[in-house]
């Protein structure tokens, strides 16, 4: 199946030599590519949108297995690898760093490769800093000897973008935990970088068992290929430990943050009290002596106001030496 000279689906394409040059093909020729990629040995690295209108007849140009095709093309994905008609699929999730965007909505990465081609597929506006980092090394001439070279890069400069993330989690945290005084926007954003952590990780672990699926498919990855892949498994599981690490110090200060306004929120109840057990007795006699009713002594004697004034003092002064003797205060 022939495709058409512009596709809107075909986001970039590229045949690769092993010197590292490279040519861009246009959607029309991208049958004739893999056949001289699969003649000659090189690579033909296709980079498509995956919900375009004419991704499913730009795939099949390339004759691609139905499996493939519907592979790429899926909606939901989740981070895994497996052999796929006579290849190897494997879906990632890389950092959101799109405008506007946040780092824990993770973007789809579909990826399906065999010893002459690449496919990569990402949906509208889902931009990978990792692909794009990939990109700008083929303009540099980097050499690519294999597709199986070009899927390691793609895994590394998705961990790079990670652990640029990780970090920058882990500054906003030693800020707050450093901080004495947190305000309520604080409180939030320790909270939002809770959220991110725990968000995060949920894709960080199954895309370190789909690293580990990909190693273990056989006759994929040369031993070179595979001490590689060993050594981005072993960064993705310390994200992985970081995540579950940031996640619980943002527990634990959000924890003692509760605690400190627990605590003075109580200190401040302890004083209104002991304020009230003082002002208790005082209000009584107020009340006693302000009632409209006959009787009340010394309400015809000049030092009555002095008397009963002279009662509450004494009265608070002996509430307030009965606290300090009872160590209250």
């Amino acid at each position: 199946m022939q495709a058409a000279s512009h596709s809107s689906a075909l986001l970039w394409s590229y045949q690769l030599n092993h010197d590292g040059h490279h040519h861009e093909i246009d959607a029309a020729h991208l049958s004739d590519a893999l056949k001289q990629s699969s003649a000659g040995g090189n690579t033909l690295w296709v980079h498509v949108q995956s919900d375009a209108e004419d991704a499913t007849r730009l795939l099949h140009s390339l004759n691609l297995d139905s499996r493939v095709i519907d592979s790429l093309l899926a909606l939901e994905t989740r981070p895994r690898a497996m052999s796929l008609a006579d290849g190897s699929l494997i879906y990632l999730r890389g950092i959101n760093k799109n405008p506007g965007a946040d780092p824990e909505d993770m973007v789809s990465l579909r990826m399906w490769f065999n010893n002459s081609l690449i496919i990569t597929a990402r949906r509208k506006n889902r931009r990978l800093t990792a692909i794009t980092h990939v990109k700008e090394q083929i303009d540099a001439k980097l050499p690519i000897s294999h597709p199986a070279n070009m899927v390691l890069n793609i895994i590394s400069s998705v961990a790079s973008t990670i652990v640029d993330t990780v970090d920058d989690m882990d500054d906003k945290l030693v800020n707050f935990e450093t901080n004495e005084q947190l305000t309520k926007q604080d409180r939030q954003s320790l909270a939002t970088l809770r959220r991110q952590a725990a968000a995060m990780r949920r894709y960080l672990a199954p895309q370190r068992d789909a690293l580990e699926a990909l190693l273990r498919l056989p006759n994929v990855l040369s031993t070179q290929q595979s001490f590689d892949l060993r050594e981005q498994i072993d960064r993705m599981a310390r994200y992985v430990e970081d995540m579950d690490l940031l996640r619980e110090r943002a527990i634990v200060l959000q924890d003692e943050l509760r605690n400190r306004i627990a605590e003075q929120q109580g200190m401040r109840m302890y004083v209104l009290s002991l304020v009230t057990a003082i002002f208790l007795p005082l209000s009584f006699l107020t009340g006693v002596f302000g009632m409209n009713v006959g009787g009340l002594p010394g309400t015809e004697s000049v030092y009555g106001f002095t008397y009963v004034v002279s009662i509450m003092a004494v009265l608070a002064l002996v509430m307030l030496v009965a606290m300090l003797w009872k160590r209250w205060l």
